[in-house]
């Protein structure tokens, strides 16, 4: 492996606690220090959300405040 690339540690998901719990509407997260990881726990082979740090503590402060976002 070259030096200029680490390894990095997959992330440890977790189920949302806004998530309906009849497991039909479940959102999982997982944060590394680089991003912030979202996806449907029905289809977890499916797409991911990536955000960074930054974008996703606007995200969560936006809706716990219901302040609009951008326009």
């Amino acid at each position: 492996m070259p030096s200029s690339l680490q390894a990095v540690p997959a992330p440890l998901w977790f189920k949302s606690s806004y998530s309906g719990g009849n497991a039909t509407e479940c959102v999982e997260c997982a944060y590394l220090s680089h991003a912030a990881f979202i996806r449907d726990s029905k289809c977890i082979g499916g797409p991911t959300l990536s955000l960074r740090p930054q974008a996703w503590h606007r995200f969560v402060d936006s809706v716990r405040h219901g302040l609009p976002g951008p326009s």
